[in-house]
Order: structure tokens, then C-alpha cells, then sequence
């Protein structure tokens, strides 16, 4: 089959590109705005509790102010505040609020805290429906400026946090995380290319090539969220940015090796990419199958952000299959050797290279390298025992010098850390009469007893007083895992054994949502990754037909996550200053280290199971796949691993998170897993690698002979 394509490819070569020029012009111009959000209680079901309570909020309290954003106010020279400073804040909230500026409701000065460091203004704001809405991130923008000219000439500092500024500077942080991640993948592909290559086009061609594709997926993505009422998180656009350069330089490297060997071996141009389009394509093939059906794998999760994200990006490395075969052999085919000019080192294969030396070391003595790999891997995974999960996305991922950041901090020198989102706690009756008389009044005596709670506000009854909603203010930050702590282990369960009879008593609000959000991310543990393994397993079955090498191939990447997982503990965690990491990161690595993992060992594997066709003995086939496949799977390594690790230039922690262990996971997987452990254990088993089938032996009589490079010179 792929011999057919690799044929068809070559001599349509203009075909093949009018194509691929068409529908990407048609995608583009026709495609929707692929959108995001940062809600996090639109991931969530509505079953969960904390859905649950918002629904009965908007039933009940329709007019319910929102929180939008807290004006924090505080002397200039850090004294206590007077009651002249109290009238001054007074006087700005009232000329704020008569700016009439676009969706805040209200700006109602507060109460002075009680060690007088502090005063704030709650600034009321509508509920955000619509995550395409930055009304209100632009509206604290306008009051920003406004509240400086206010507080000229007094003794008064302030600044603005709360929920809608943090989402304000999570914009503009988000904005230049774009470019940062864009340039940085681009100008990494580039300068690593020109080393290994030493020519400018094939160094350009990735860039150009997926530079024509990203749109198409972008567009695809976008058509495929609208269809299925799909909610993109808001670090999808960067996390596609380095799928699709990282991926698809990966399978133009995996073509571009194996076409300049058989160039090497006397192959003319157009033989040379037909061959190199038959030979891995099966690999390139089964490789981006086992990445797709992870990646899909999260369709199954019951988290809406995780739920999009998986099709998405099985969408995009689909693309890049299809361009892997199709457009990248057409335009080569056109270029001929031009395409390695101006070097002519691809006329040669160099000879006593670091991977022939490193696989006669294998081929030697394939225990020492099982063991030393197995035991480095599992060294780190050691340090995924102290991994401990953030469900902050906003606040934590901002740098410190963040408005918003600074201003929290100041917040909590006088209130609780809890004040700038609140809980809210509904007591509602399940029948249709109102509550009885005492019982709100009773109900928030109980909830202020609860540890962990600052304050409760005075219930606030619904028209028909069938609810009462009380506000809660924890004595933590909203995110933090002692606030999360209360929620589950104290304030929840009190709620509800301590609701009156006949009445139901629901905990909401951000930190309940991200109880919640913990509460489904297990769930998704124990079903995504079976899944996504056993999916995989299956595609490595078919691909080697065999039952044995799934089962330990599957093991090399379970101790690459591990490691990872490890290691980036202990970087951020245990050596770094982070609470925790993202809470969804370890099913996001997964996907990734175990899915791209899989692909180096395919590629290992699939040569490997070439050489022993070839009549080699297993330890002299594994020593010939590294010699090969070596330099491959390094440069493949080292360019993914680079454009992951260009996360980490935007500046925000959780993206930084996600970079470190993405490029960390890669070179595991290249360096360790595929270049070490799996063709060193491959070499140990010998032929029961293969089992039941005979992957490894030579063709019968009846059969097509494998047909090596060496073997056109003859």
C-alpha cells in the first residue's frame, strides 16, 4: 500500500500540491474562530455538586450580584488607615461607578479591615455566559486607568484582583506566551535542522510546509468544537502551535533519514523517495495511530476541557500524517538532492559514529543496558510519590508581578485569603413550601462553626423563601489545597448533615468546582489511561503481530511517565517554589510520553524487526537498528523535545509546567527508552519477542523478499 502511495506521490507531484493549496484555501476562508475559555466550571458535568448550586442560583437569585473584581486600598505609607482615608475610598467608588463603564453593575466601598492595614470596594459585575466575552476584562482595564487619576493627591494606593482581573492579565500574558511559543518553536526547528542537515530548505521546509497546514487544523478544530459543542482551553492554541511543528518535523525527519540512506545506497531521486515512502510509511503510519487513538482516548474523560482537547489535537497530528506522506515525499520529489544543498555529506554514510559505537555496546551486552536504563528511569519515578495536584489555572500561572497577584497579596495582609471569591452555600427546601422560620438564621450558625471558615454573611432569601444562600468566605486562598480541604472534608459534609429536615443543602462557588474538578480527574485516571494503553497495545500488535512485544514495549513507556512525572515533581514541586502542578498535567503527559514515546519505539522496533529479516541474530539486529535508526530517533528527540521546552519561554508557570515535562518526557523517551531499554530488552528476549507470529524471520520462498537499500547497488 505504501509502495502504491510513495509511486503515486512521485509522479503527481503538482497534483498532490494543488490539492493540499485548495483545501487549505478553503478551510481557512470558510472555517469559524476556534475559541477558548478559562471557566472551569463549564468542564464539569451537571451532575457535580458545585453545577448544581449555580443552577439553583441563577433559578433562584437571578439578580444575585457577581463578584467581578475587589478594589483593594491601602496607605502609601503603609500606616494604618483613618477614617479621612475610609471618605476617600468612598468618594473613588462612587466617581467609578459614575463612569458607567460597561458591565459593572455597581462599586460598593467595604469595611475597613479589622487590623486597619486594608479596605476594599467590591466591584459588581453580570455572571460571564460566554467565554468569546471579554467585556469585563476590558472593563477592569478602564478602571485601572480611571482609579490612578482618582487617587491623585491622596495618601491612598490601590489596585484591582478578583476573578475578572486575573482573567485580564491571563489575557495579556496569553497574548505574548503566543508569540513567544510561535517564534520560539520556529527559530528552534530551524537552527536544529541547519545543524543536523547543514541546508537552509530542508531547514525551511517544515516551516513552510506546517506552516500551510496549521491553519487547516486550526479551522478543522474550530468546526469540529461548533459541531459538537466543544469547550477549548486557553492554552490549546499554544499547546497546537508545538504539537504540529513538534510532530510534523518529526515525520518529515523520519522520511528525510531514511530517503537520504537510500540515496546512500545508489538509489536515484524519485526511486529513492518511492522507497523511502514504502519503508516508513508503515512506521510513520502506525506511529501517528498510536498518538490519534491517545489522544482520542480523552473523548472518554468526564472533564469538557479535556474532552475537547484530545480530538483536537488528534486532529491536528492526523494532518500531519496525511502531509507526512503526501505533501512533504511531492515537494522532495520535486527538489531531488537539491533539497540537502549546499552539503554533500548525504552522498556518504559517515563511518565509527557515536551510534555505531553505542549499538556494538548493545549488541554486546544487552542485560547492562536493560538494567542501567530500567534503574535511571525508575530512580525518578521515585519522585512522582511527592506529586501533588494545583487547580489554580489563573492565579498560579501569572507571573508575581502580575496587577492582580500583588494586589491578592496585599488583600490578605487585613481579610481572609478567601475574600476575593467567596462560597456559596444554598439551604433549599425540596418541597414546595417555604423554609421554616429560624432555620436560615440557625443554618449559618452551624456553618460558621465549620474549622476552616472565616466568615458567613447573613442569609439572603429568595422571593418565594423556599432558599437562602449564604456567603462564605474561607480562610484560605480559593485554590489552595487546605481550601479545598475544607470543601470536601469539612464544609460539605456539615452542610449536609446539618440541613434541617425537609430541606437540601448544595456548596458551590470556585473552590467547590475545583473539588469537583479533583473528584472527576480521578474518575478519569482509572479509565483514560486503560484506554489509551490498551488502544495502543492493540496498534502494536498489529503492526509487529505479536503478543509479547506490546506487553514490554508498553513497559519502557509506563517508566518514561514515571520519570517524568518524577523528575518534574521534584523540579517544581520539592527544588521549585509551585504548590503543586496543573491538576490535569499527568493526563496530559501521558498522552504525550506515552503516545510520542511509542512512536520512537515503533520506529526503533519496525527496524529492528527489518534487520533480523535480513538474517541477523537478535543481538546483531539491535545493534544495527540503533547504528540506524540511532540518529533518527536523536534528531526526531532533540527537535519535539525543543519545541516543547519553548512553553517555558511565555512566562507563566503552568505553561512552563507543561513545557518542562513535555521536552524532559521526550528525551526519556528518545534517549532512554527507544535508544536503550527497548532494543537492549529486545536483544535479551531473542526470538520470543515475536511470538505467536515469525516477525523476525526471513520471508518463505512464497513470499516478497524485504528488499534492503544495499541491495539496488547489486
Amino acid at each position: 500500500m505504501f509502495s502504491a502511495l510513495g509511486r503515486f506521490v512521485v509522479r503527481r507531484p503538482w497534483w498532490v500540491i494543488l490539492a493540499w493549496v485548495v483545501a487549505a484555501a478553503a478551510v481557512i476562508s470558510l472555517a469559524p474562530k476556534l475559541t477558548s475559555s478559562t471557566d472551569e466550571a463549564s468542564f464539569l458535568p451537571e451532575h457535580y455538586e458545585s453545577i448544581r448550586a449555580s443552577d439553583l442560583q441563577e433559578r433562584d437569585f437571578p439578580q444575585q450580584e457577581n463578584v467581578g473584581a475587589i478594589i483593594v486600598f491601602q496607605r502609601s505609607d503603609g500606616r494604618a488607615l483613618t477614617a479621612a482615608d475610609s471618605a476617600e475610598v468612598v468618594r473613588v467608588s462612587k466617581d467609578l461607578e459614575a463612569k458607567k463603564i460597561k458591565d459593572v453593575q455597581a462599586v460598593r466601598p467595604g469595611e475597613v479591615s479589622p487590623n486597619k492595614r486594608v479596605q476594599t470596594s467590591v466591584v459588581a459585575m453580570p455572571k460571564v455566559t460566554n467565554p468569546e466575552d471579554t467585556t469585563q476584562q476590558d472593563a477592569v482595564e478602564d478602571l485601572r486607568g480611571d482609579l490612578k487619576s482618582a487617587l491623585k493627591g491622596s495618601d491612598l494606593d490601590a489596585g484591582i484582583t478578583g476573578s475578572a482581573a486575573q482573567a485580564l492579565d491571563e489575557r495579556d500574558a496569553s497574548e505574548r506566551a503566543g508569540m513567544l511559543v510561535g517564534v520560539g518553536t520556529i527559530v528552534i526547528i530551524i537552527v536544529l535542522l541547519l545543524v543536523i542537515f547543514r541546508s537552509p530548505i530542508i531547514a525551511l521546509l517544515p516551516v513552510v510546509l506546517i506552516g500551510l497546514i496549521s491553519p487547516m487544523a486550526t479551522g478543522l478544530i474550530a468546526w469540529a468544537n461548533k459541531a459538537f459543542d466543544m469547550k477549548a482551553d486557553s492554552s490549546i492554541q499554544e499547546l497546537l502551535t508545538v504539537v504540529l511543528f513538534g510532530v510534523g518535523t518529526d515525520y518529515i525527519l523520519f522520511l528525510l533519514f531514511r530517503y537520504r540512506e537510500a540515496l546512500r545506497a545508489g538509489e536515484d531521486p524519485k526511486g529513492g523517495m518511492v522507497h523511502a515512502v514504502e519503508r516508513v510509511g508503515e512506521a510513520i503510519a502506525s506511529a501517528a495511530g498510536a498518538v490519534i487513538v491517545a489522544f482520542a482516548a480523552l473523548t472518554l474523560s468526564s472533564l469538557g476541557m479535556l474532552r475537547s482537547m484530545g480530538p483536537a489535537l488528534a486532529i491536528a497530528v492526523f494532518l500531519t500524517l496525511l502531509a507526512g506522506l503526501t505533501l512533504v515525499p511531492a515537494v522532495v520529489s520535486l527538489l531531488g538532492t537539491k533539497v540537502f544543498w549546499p552539503s554533500k555529506s548525504w552522498q556518504r554514510e559517515p563511518q565509527g559514529t557515536g551510534f555505531a559505537k553505542l549499538g556494538g555496546s548493545i549488541a554486546r551486552k544487552p542485560a547492562v543496558w536493560t538494567v542501567v536504563s530500567g534503574l535511571f528511569m525508575g530512580a525518578l519515578a521515585l519522585g512522582a510519590l511527592g506529586y501533588k495536584a494545583n487547580f489554580d489555572l489563573a492565579g498560579s500561572s501569572l507571573p508575581k508581578d502580575k496587577e492582580s497577584i500583588v494586589w491578592q497579596d496585599n488583600l490578605e495582609k487585613g481579610f481572609p485569603a478567601g475574600t476575593t471569591d467567596p462560597t456559596f452555600v444554598y439551604l433549599t427546601s425540596k418541597g414546595d413550601g417555604p423554609l421554616g422560620e429560624g432555620q436560615p438564621a440557625a443554618f449559618r450558625d452551624r456553618l460558621r462553626a465549620v474549622d476552616g471558615v472565616g466568615s458567613v454573611a447573613a442569609p439572603q432569601l429568595s422571593k418565594d423563601r423556599t432558599t437562602a444562600a449564604y456567603s462564605v468566605i474561607l480562610g484560605d486562598p480559593p485554590a489552595s489545597e487546605k481550601a479545598l480541604d475544607t470543601i470536601k472534608d469539612r464544609l460539605r459534609p456539615a452542610a449536609h448533615d446539618d440541613a434541617p429536615s425537609g430541606t437540601e443543602a448544595l456548596v458551590g462557588g470556585t473552590t467547590a468546582v475545583y473539588v469537583d474538578i479533583n473528584k472527576a480527574v480521578d474518575r478519569d485516571y482509572s479509565v483514560v489511561f486503560p484506554v489509551a494503553a490498551i488502544a495502543i497495545m492493540v496498534i502494536l500488535g498489529l503492526l509487529l503481530r505479536s503478543l509479547v512485544a506490546p506487553w514490554y514495549l508498553m513497559l519502557s513507556v509506563a517508566l518514561g511517565f514515571g520519570a517524568t512525572l518524577g523528575a518534574t515533581s521534584l523540579i517544581f514541586q520539592q527544588l521549585g517554589d509551585q504548590p503543586g502542578l496543573m491538576f490535569m498535567l499527568p493526563v496530559i503527559m501521558y498522552l504525550f510520553v506515552v503516545a510520542l514515546g511509542t512512536d520512537y519505539n515503533i520506529l526503533m522496533v519496525s527496524r529492528l524487526r527489518e534487520e533480523a529479516r535480513e538474517g541477523r541474530d537478535p543481538h546483531d539486529a539491535a545493534g544495527t537498528a540503533v547504528r540506524h535508526s540511532g540518529p533518527t530517533i536523536g534528531s526526531a528527540g532533540v527537535i519535539l523535545a525543543g519545541t516543547f521546552a519553548t512553553l517555558m519561554l511565555a512566562g507563566n508557570s503552568t505553561l512552563s509546567q507543561m513545557g518542562f515535562s513535555l521536552s524532559f518526557g521526550i528525551v526519556i523517551a528518545a534517549f532512554v527508552m527507544a535508544m536503550l531499554f527497548t532494543p537492549a530488552l529486545t536483544a535479551l528476549i531473542g526470538h520470543a519477542a515475536w511470538w505467536p507470529g515469525h516477525g523476525d524471520e526471513a520471508p518463505s520462498a512464497g513470499e516478497p523478499p524485504v528488499r534492503h537499500p544495499e541491495e539496488s547497488r547489486r
